[in-house]
């Protein structure tokens, strides 16, 4: 008799009986399409049977290991039963081991606060309802596509968060994660269907931009200027809501971004504009107590990245906030002359090597405030031509 293989498994569904693997090894199928595997061992006269899990829960290559545990423990009399006993880990419920796994990873810097929360918000709204209180050992390929499937093309950006959390929880939690992960990953894919194409953050024409700034800037709420902020300094969201009274110098009309909440883990300069350091002081006008935030949620907080998407819903604007980081970058590469390396500065993104061994005493700050000068201008609907240190390439 042969071995099985995973075709012969999947036609055995099928077929109510037994279905011999070999060594002892047997898939019982039932009547209702239920499969498990038993271990039937002969020793010492006695004819032995152990379930081993079912088919769902144990794999075929598993199933072979664990009779092959049971037909050893038996040879050296201990207790099959207790070689078959999973790890304490294992035992585990999901939500048990996913609370352990953020808990592990809050002493790493490189997390916010607001990101913690965020994956524990993902999981307990996502994955905890179907997974919550299953035992990690139980959890596999079909339980997690079960779990992602209402989301996976409605909301497929949140989707592919929660599918990492659930994969990096049971890599965390298991003994085998390393192992384990390196065939469920692509075993939930097969599972799911293509998800709608994911192109480029959605942004803004810049043509559009004057006109948009003008309605924003007329709405009111923390998640509105910190919105305005966003665009006017070509800041990454984070940064902007991340951002402490104690980094700006009005004065000096200059926001500095500490290293820590930068992305490239480099401390950034930003030059500011008449425009927004005019905003920066509208904030302070309104600036809450007992916290050292610019924009503060009402819970003193953090402004969560859902608040500034709202504002862009609430105006009809399909658009995202990352986006406008792009619009900006269009601006400056059609309607002006400075070299690409500047508004590559201004947006914080990482200059390559050659261009800082040409530049390498300077951050280009200097040209970054006229070219943010100009940027703000355009954006509040005036004249952006006017910086002497470049020409626009066409009118605007």
């Amino acid at each position: 008799m042969g071995k099985l293989t995973q075709a012969h498994i999947k036609a055995a569904i099928g077929k109510p009986g037994r279905h011999h693997d070999g060594d002892g090894l047997v898939l019982f199928v039932r009547e209702s399409g239920q499969a498990s595997w038993v271990a039937r061992i002969q020793h010492d006269g006695t004819r032995r049977e152990f379930g081993l899990g079912s088919l769902r829960a144990v794999g075929l290559g598993e199933a072979r290991e664990k009779a092959s545990t049971v037909k050893a423990a038996l040879v050296a009399g201990r207790d099959p039963h207790l070689a078959l006993k999973p790890p304490k880990e294992m035992t585990r419920t999901f939500r048990e081991a996913a609370l352990g796994f953020l808990e592990a990873k809050a002493a790493d810097a490189k997390i916010s606060d607001a990101k913690r929360k965020q994956n524990l918000s993902q999981l307990k709204t996502y994955a905890f309802p179907a997974l919550g209180k299953l035992q990690v050992q139980s959890i596999d390929a079909d339980a997690i596509a079960a779990c992602l499937r209402p989301i996976w093309t409605r909301k497929p950006e949140t989707a592919r968060k929660v599918r990492s959390l659930i994969i990096r929880t049971l890599r965390f939690a298991r003994p085998d994660g390393a192992l384990f992960i390196g065939t469920l990953g692509p075993a939930v894919a097969d599972r799911l269907p293509a998800q709608p194409k994911r192109g480029n953050f959605e942004a803004m024409p810049y043509a559009e931009l004057p006109a948009f700034m003008s309605r924003l800037t007329d709405k009111g709420g923390m998640g509105a200027l910190a919105l305005q902020a966003a665009i006017l300094t070509a800041a990454r969201s984070g940064e902007v809501r991340g951002a402490t009274w104690g980094e700006l110098d009005l004065d000096a009309a200059v926001w500095t971004v500490p290293a820590e909440r930068m992305k490239a883990r480099r401390a950034h300069r930003v030059p500011l504009s008449p425009a927004a350091v005019a905003l920066f002081r509208k904030a302070a006008a309104i600036k809450r107590a007992g916290t050292d935030l610019i924009f503060p949620a009402n819970s003193g907080k953090s402004l969560s990245d859902m608040t500034l998407t709202k504002v862009l819903r609430d105006m009809d604007a399909p658009f995202t906030v990352h986006g406008f980081r792009s619009t900006f970058r269009d601006w400056a590469a059609e309607q002006t002359s400075l070299p690409g390396e500047v508004a590559e500065a201004a947006l914080a993104h990482v200059v390559p090597k050659a261009v800082e061994a040409a530049y390498r005493r300077t951050d280009f700050f200097d040209k970054r405030r006229e070219l943010m000068d100009s940027w703000s201008r355009f954006a509040s609907g005036g004249n952006a031509a006017s910086v002497l240190t470049f020409a626009p390439r066409s009118a605007l």
